[in-house]
């Protein structure tokens, strides 16, 4: 198994090298850059941008419009000074070649160090830290409540398959997973959030103004009476989900020979269930952990956020994109990705926890 291990990290290099690499190269064909970002605040046509750039140019504030601007490779620069749109390529890092500047992000980001976001004078891993509270308090939650929940009454539904149990149950989950969970989170304001009918939960933010006034006990009330709405409203498709990949994932197993043979030795059915289908059975569960962990906490909340005011990684990322702020992109990307791919062996391993007769040794990684 250390063996399999090392290939694995090391193989990690490579992989996480080219989603790099592919990501850099689209980036270079992106239109509205970071240097027409501001360049369109300038002329009127953005929403501010450039008075939150790190660095300023204040200095040429006098001097932007001087310059006829005509030879300018960025549209809407007629008219501006030769060297302010200079100034702002220099701030932005754009005056070195690409090959350059990839080779300075990757070196960078191997010492863990993810540069200043473009348009917040801030570092990029002070702002990821900062949004990490959202992002961990939905993601931890879901996916402990979306396993807690789904995997028994999954087994449950395999075990009474055909049963007024299961087919109600089947009907109400189809139904929760049709269910945009966005647009069930404005149908929860519209009922609960001071919408148009009651007012009983906040409708944003992850704790109240006064948070540090309460109590302890208070303080997990407030925690957890800010995440109720949001909460639900991720949890039906995680809970479709997951749930009917158990049941079919135990209806598999339950119909082998094996578990006939177990029946007929006299075991009990408990003892069958638990003791030889369990293990068997979850090992797809196990295989789908890593895109429900990225999912969970990176990318599917991000219209959940924006609807419950939660200011998350995944709002960060939408709001980086659109801003064209590439280091605030390009972290998030390098540092999901590590994490997929660690999370990705960390199934592995528990293949072999769950059940020690997979060997990855002896196959080819």
């Amino acid at each position: 198994m250390g063996a399999y291990i090392l290939r694995r990290l090391l193989l990690m290099v490579p992989t996480i090298f080219g989603i790099m690499a592919i990501s850099f190269a689209v980036i270079q064909f992106a239109p509205g850059g970071p240097v027409e970002q501001v360049i369109a605040e300038l002329t009127g046509q953005g929403d501010g941008l450039s008075e939150r750039i790190s660095g300023g140019g204040g200095d040429m504030a006098g001097e932007q419009f001087t310059g006829d601007g005509g030879n300018s490779r960025y549209r809407g620069a007629q008219g501006l000074d030769p060297a302010f749109i200079a100034q702002l390529e220099e701030q932005f890092g754009f005056d070195k070649p690409p090959l350059q500047r990839f080779a300075t992000m990757i070196w960078d980001y191997l010492r863990f160090d993810f540069g200043r976001s473009y348009f917040r004078d801030v570092t990029v891993i002070d702002l990821i830290i900062e949004k990490l509270p959202v992002s961990i308090s939905l993601g931890v939650w879901i996916l402990l409540l979306s396993y807690i929940v789904s995997i028994p009454l999954g087994i449950r539904k395999a075990v009474e398959d055909g049963s007024r149990f299961d087919v109600w149950t089947s009907g109400v989950i189809i139904i929760a997973y049709a269910v945009p969970g966005f647009l069930f989170g404005i149908l929860l304001i519209v009922l609960f959030a001071g919408g148009s009918f009651f007012d009983w939960f906040p409708l944003r933010g992850l704790v109240s103004d006064n948070f540090q006034q309460l109590s302890w006990w208070q303080k997990i009330i407030d925690y957890f009476w800010h995440l109720t709405l949001p909460l639900i409203s991720l949890a039906l498709a995680a809970f479709a989900t997951t749930t009917l990949l158990t049941k079919n994932s135990f209806i598999d197993e339950i119909r082998k020979q094996y578990v006939t043979t177990a029946r007929a030795k006299g075991l009990s059915e408990r003892k069958v269930l638990y003791g030889h289908v369990f293990r068997n059975a979850m090992l797809i569960i196990i295989a789908g952990f890593p895109a429900a962990f990225i999912s969970a906490f990176f990318t599917g909340s991000l219209l959940i956020e924006t609807i419950f005011s939660l200011d998350g990684l995944g709002r960060l990322g939408f709001e980086s994109i659109v801003r064209r702020d590439y280091p605030v992109v390009f972290a998030t990307l390098y540092i999901f990705s590590l994490m997929g791919l660690l999370i990705g062996l960390l199934s592995d391993l528990l293949y072999t926890w769950v059940d020690p007769r997979i060997d990855f040794e002896r196959r080819d990684v």
